[in-house]
């Protein structure tokens, strides 16, 4: 028997004193119980894992052996006799009885139990529509083709109706072969797409590849200098970069297609253990369904949303305030705990200051290394970005800016530096965030963790990137390209919230803890060999499981509710059937039980949100805890 799960039915109930009649005893431990004891177990459960297995992320007290939920809270988190044990005395009888609590069950030896996990930076409807038409893995142009061609197969009121647009995600040209955009051109080819309407979003969502029908309708192009930030890249004709994609007239979803896209990513997410998802980038007609959606009680796992502000590429900067200005009063509410069950919450905006490295997009302050003749975009002038910032915060809304390049991360910076002193804004409060925070020059990674501004970071981002990062950049600028750990050593409130960026990359939250631990690709190969991407960058397990929960819960303002395992928080947790925190004794910590980790159980508001926990029903923890007594009352030869 193992000796760290004492048996329910060798746990002694003592007496001490003399016998009586076992009716009394009975009736007294009954009343006693029913009042103190029988009511609470009717609306909590005890989980406890063969040892000290719940990795809390409470620095108090990091380890537990079991933990109590009560409806939706955390009432106990401990060691066994802490948690498991109560103490009933009957002070008539001068008597004390010690049993274990019948709603107490355990999970399997090798299981292991985290706070819920949380993704600091994703896209919820933009996922459940990329698996229409994933593109994601294609190595070439024509595998690219026999997809749109199996996807037509298999939608024929797609492939019969040549007025249907043709929609899908994830090409990514660098690991292609020749490394070059693909054309318009390419899509008509094959004459089962030849006149089709067919526009495909790079890897990264900063790109788009049209077919010459869709060029067709959109007529007459600007010129390259009516493009402000942007580019429409006329030597691969069809090709369509940042702010130039809203040249495009993709129509826009219906209710419909929302519902079915969010569906599907939710239930991605919480097969894989995510119990929160920060939506970056939420535009006006997301925010309305999930506000429908919240109104239903139908949201089954807690959203953050960084509402979206398309702002206008031209104009003068009061022009551009003005426009702020009426969409804010127009548009984005502002809303916390929204909604039946409390899940939905906007406190945010999303602003985009460049664009990806992918596409040569990241605004760099000094060429390309492999491309000397770019540096890179900036979304909009750099006045009307600070403009957006000013307003938002006086509005007290959050402000998230996406920056990859390191031009783009020091105009960042500036902005929130420049604010924070002139207002002598209090940072905790305000929580400014840069989305990607991917290249920064290395005085820079100083100045961030100074001003208090949180880093939100994609681990998977550094492995998708790390085969052409160093030739796009150059030796130097790497010194300062997706060190997380550096960030986190210089944070001032030593947080680094981590996401994935799905779909760019994928929903599965672990990839991105392996990313962070190990900088390997999943097959374990990296650039730099079996070590990882530049090693030193890697974080510890412990720091990627808190960048996962207490820190992407502190950069969400929801610290003191959820993130980790303490009592009086919310009962978010997630049941995995091995340890890749810690690792078991015996167990080569290589990294593969990260990947091969499965998810067992996911608990959201106390509530079993996704798989099963071993958990007794609290009809049967009252019936099987009055019949404990009979039998002890009758061994005691008492009745």
């Amino acid at each position: 028997m193992d000796s760290t799960k004492p048996s329910t039915s060798n746990v002694p109930i003592t007496t001490r004193n003399r016998r009586v009649p076992g009716l009394v005893f009975l009736t007294s431990a009954v009343v006693a119980l029913g009042f103190r004891t029988l009511f609470p177990l009717l609306t909590e459960y005890t989980l406890c894992t063969r040892q000290d297995q719940i990795y809390t992320v409470n620095e108090a007290q990091p380890q537990a052996h079991c933990i109590t939920v009560q409806n939706d809270r955390i009432s106990r988190v401990g060691s066994y006799d802490e948690v498991a044990l109560v103490s009933i005395r009957l002070p008539f009888l001068g008597r004390s009885f010690e049993f274990q609590r019948p709603s107490v069950s355990y999970v399997d030896a090798a299981d292991i139990i985290v706070p819920g996990l949380a993704d600091a930076h994703a896209h919820i409807i933009e996922n459940g529509w990329m698996m229409q038409l994933p593109l994601a893995g294609s190595a070439s142009v024509q595998e690219v083709i026999e997809r749109i061609k199996q996807y037509l197969k298999s939608h024929p009121d797609v492939l019969n109706d040549p007025s249907r647009w043709i929609e899908g995600m994830g090409w990514d040209q660098t690991k292609w072969e020749n490394k070059q955009f693909p054309t318009a051109e390419d899509l008509d080819q094959d004459p089962l797409l030849r006149g089709r309407l067919i526009s495909l979003s790079r890897v990264d969502g900063h790109a788009r590849w049209v077919s010459p029908r869709v060029l067709d309708l959109m007529g007459t192009l600007p010129a390259d200098d009516e493009v402000i930030g942007g580019q429409i890249i006329r030597d691969a004709h069809g090709i369509f970069v940042d702010n130039a994609m809203d040249l495009i007239p993709t129509p826009p979803w219906s209710h419909q297609q929302m519902e079915e896209f969010f569906s599907a990513t939710a239930n991605a997410a919480l097969q894989f253990g995510l119990t929160s998802i920060h939506d970056a980038d939420t535009r006006l007609p997301m925010v309305e369904f999930f506000k429908r959606k919240a109104e239903e009680g139908a949201i089954p796992l807690r959203l953050y949303l960084m509402g979206g502000v398309p702002l206008p590429h031209n104009g003068s900067v009061s022009d551009i305030a003005r426009y702020i200005s009426d969409e804010w009063r127009h548009g984005i509410p502002r809303f916390i705990n929204y909604g039946k069950q409390a899940r939905l919450t906007l406190r945010s905006v999303k602003l985009f200051a460049d664009g990806a490295l992918g596409s040569w997009g990241a605004a760099l302050l000094a060429p390309y290394s492999d491309n000397p003749t770019i540096q890179g975009t900036l979304l909009q002038p750099s006045g009307v970005l600070r403009a957006a910032v000013r307003r938002y915060f006086r509005d007290d809304m959050q402000v998230n800016i996406h920056c990859i390049g390191d031009k783009a991360n020091r105009l960042a910076l500036d902005i929130f530096e420049d604010l924070i002193e002139e207002k002598a804004v209090n940072v905790s409060a305000w929580r400014p965030r840069i989305e990607h925070a991917q290249i920064i020059d290395e005085h820079d990674l100083g100045r961030l963790g100074k001003l208090g501004v949180t880093a939100s970071v994609q681990p998977t981002h550094a492995t998708s990137d790390m085969w052409y990062a160093e030739r796009r950049l150059g030796p130097k600028r790497m010194k300062g390209a997706y060190a997380y750990a550096s960030l986190l050593r210089l944070s001032d409130h030593s947080a680094l919230p981590l996401g994935s960026d799905f779909p760019v990359e994928g929903v599965n939250p672990l990839l991105g803890f392996h990313a962070a631990v190990k900088r390997l690709a999943v097959d374990g190969t990296s650039p730099h060999g079996p070590s990882g991407w530049y090693p030193d960058e890697r974080l510890t397990r412990k720091q990627a499981l808190k960048g996962m929960t207490l820190d992407a819960a502190y950069a969400s303002f929801q610290e003191q509710e959820i993130g980790s395992l303490e009592v009086g928080k919310k009962a978010d947790f997630v049941v995995f059937d091995r340890d890749f925190v810690g690792c078991l004794d015996g167990e080569v910590c290589d990294g593969s039980e990260i990947l091969q980790a499965k998810v067992k159980a996911v608990i959201i508001d106390g509530k079993v949100a996704w798989g099963e926990l071993p958990q007794l029903e609290a009809r049967k923890v009252v019936y099987g805890l009055i019949e404990k007594l009979r039998t002890y009352a009758r061994g005691l030869a008492l009745v």
